[in-house]
């Protein structure tokens, strides 16, 4: 994969890339941030196995756990510093204010995520400002439930953003230090995936790579439907906030259903010669209000498309 450079890249970029390895001065350019809450049983495992991949500027981000989390990660002999602000939002935040890296890469302490595909990131950093490292390996891993409402969740999202991605809630993800500096982080928990990809899709560039998923070590805290119901809440109101002349009028749109139906029985009853007129006229009604939104909304998305594009140039310039 390291192998298929895109022409794109700069000559500095080709110069870290030989084959399908990654020389040392470029795996320096990057911090690998762990959020960790009582992960006694996975950080130090998570450590070993980062360190052992050759990357040195290793970031543990506490949430003031009450076990040994801390003192396995001290020894370990990584910098270890204690979050500001609220659940895994306040932990990104932190790690985003000390960071001194060109990027980071964000991933669990519970040892679900392979050191090992923090390289499939590398070669896509040039041309965008998050990469999400899609659980496509290994999805036996994730519980059914779990399964099921990151579907929803995504099938949401990508409607709403206009995006094609298949796991915005991955706990394992690459951002460009200088663009996460200016990410405006107000949820609370494991939302904070959604918002940071969100913001992204409107005022960056995202794309997705393929990494494995493994099985937990350590207790289970996300709760499916108490943070699957938070994080749906949290895309509804992103969505609001960046761009609601689309998400009302595309649900303007959905009377386009009950239109259809309507006119649908009463052709159905005319056609048995009995007119219902009042039903026609609501039916007609609806119709207008669909198609009048639809075409709204459409319009809408090309303009938030046509932004998006014009930034990227401003900020290419």
């Amino acid at each position: 994969m390291l192998g298929l450079v895109r022409e794109e890249f700069s000559n500095k970029d080709l110069q870290f890339y030989n084959g399908d390895s990654i020389s040392e001065l470029i795996k320096d350019d990057f911090t690998i941030v762990i959020p960790v809450l009582n992960e006694e049983e996975g950080i130090g495992k998570v450590i070993k196995e980062v360190k052992k991949e050759g990357y040195r500027n290793i970031l543990v981000v506490d949430g003031y756990s009450t076990d040994k989390t801390v003192s396995i990660a001290s020894n370990n002999g990584v910098k270890v510093i204690y979050q500001h602000g609220i659940g895994k939002t306040g932990a990104i935040k932190t790690a985003i204010d000390h960071i001194v890296t060109p990027y980071f890469i964000v991933m669990d302490g519970d040892c679900t995520y392979d050191p090992k595909d923090i390289h499939n990131f590398f070669p896509h950093l040039v041309n965008h400002d998050e990469i999400i490292g899609s659980r496509t390996f290994g999805r036996k891993n994730i519980p059914f439930l779990n399964r099921f409402g990151n579907w929803i969740i995504n099938f949401c999202f990508n409607i709403l953003f206009g995006t094609n991605l298949i796991d915005v809630c991955s706990g394992m993800y690459a951002l460009r230090t200088d663009f996460a500096k200016t990410l405006n982080l107000n949820t609370r928990g494991f939302d904070v995936e959604v918002e940071i990809a969100a913001q992204t899709a409107i005022d960056g560039s995202i794309t997705q790579v393929p990494i494995n998923y493994y099985e937990r070590i350590g207790q289970q805290k996300l709760r499916p439907w108490k943070h699957g119901l938070q994080i749906l809440s949290t895309v509804w109101k992103l969505a609001i906030s960046n761009n609601p002349v689309f998400l009302f009028s595309a649900l303007g749109a959905l009377t386009i259903i009950p239109a259809l139906i309507i006119l649908f029985w009463v052709l159905m009853e005319w056609l048995q010669r009995v007119w219902h007129s009042g039903w026609a006229l609501l039916g007609v009604m609806l119709l207008t209000i669909g198609l009048f939104s639809l075409i709204l909304s459409t319009i809408s998305m090309l303009i938030k498309r046509m932004e998006q594009r014009i930034m990227k140039k401003i900020k290419s310039i």
